[in-house]
């Protein structure tokens, strides 16, 4: 059996997967006559040709714990960003990009409640994973032809656990 514990998000432990968003520690602007700190292009949306970006929100509710992991999806052809809307903290797990998928190559963080994440385009994750009973996020992710959501089932033999306790 794999225990995944999840750790803190940091931006250098989350790189091989996408961009942590979030304000602590980045450098700024002011715009707006000085009444107004840019944190300029803490990510960058990723679209394959023919797509463009869009802007949604995801209601999620929580899902009990510790969770059984049995699937994994990734986007082949765009980003796709998680923004918490409401301050609170959520859960992330992922693997790094591959057609091959492992459980030991799952990695499990929690979010401070103010920093986001975009998983940059193939990388492996779990749909959302809020610790609210009922969470709000604004998603920016790609629009546009083909299929861009790929989906991994483990095996019935393979026991891979998120307990974030």
């Amino acid at each position: 059996m794999i225990l995944l514990k999840p750790e803190p998000l940091t931006a250098e432990a989350f790189a091989p997967y996408g961009d942590v968003i979030e304000t602590e520690g980045r450098d700024f602007f002011m715009i707006n006559n000085g009444s107004t700190r840019r944190y300029h292009r803490l990510a960058d949306v990723e679209t394959a040709e023919d797509g463009s970006a869009i802007i949604s929100i995801f209601r999620a509710r929580s899902l009990e714990m510790p969770l059984p992991i049995k699937m994994m999806e990734r986007h082949p052809l765009g980003s796709q960003a998680f923004i918490p809307l409401k301050g609170q903290p959520f859960l992330v797990l992922v693997a790094a990009q591959g057609e091959e998928l492992r459980g030991e190559q799952l990695r499990a963080f929690i979010t401070n409640g103010q920093q986001g994440v975009n998983y940059h385009s193939g990388v492996w994750h779990h749909p959302v994973l809020t610790c609210a009973a009922e969470d709000d996020f604004l998603i920016v992710d790609r629009a546009g032809d083909g299929n861009n959501c790929d989906e991994f089932y483990f095996s019935e033999d393979q026991q891979i656990v998120l307990d974030p306790s």
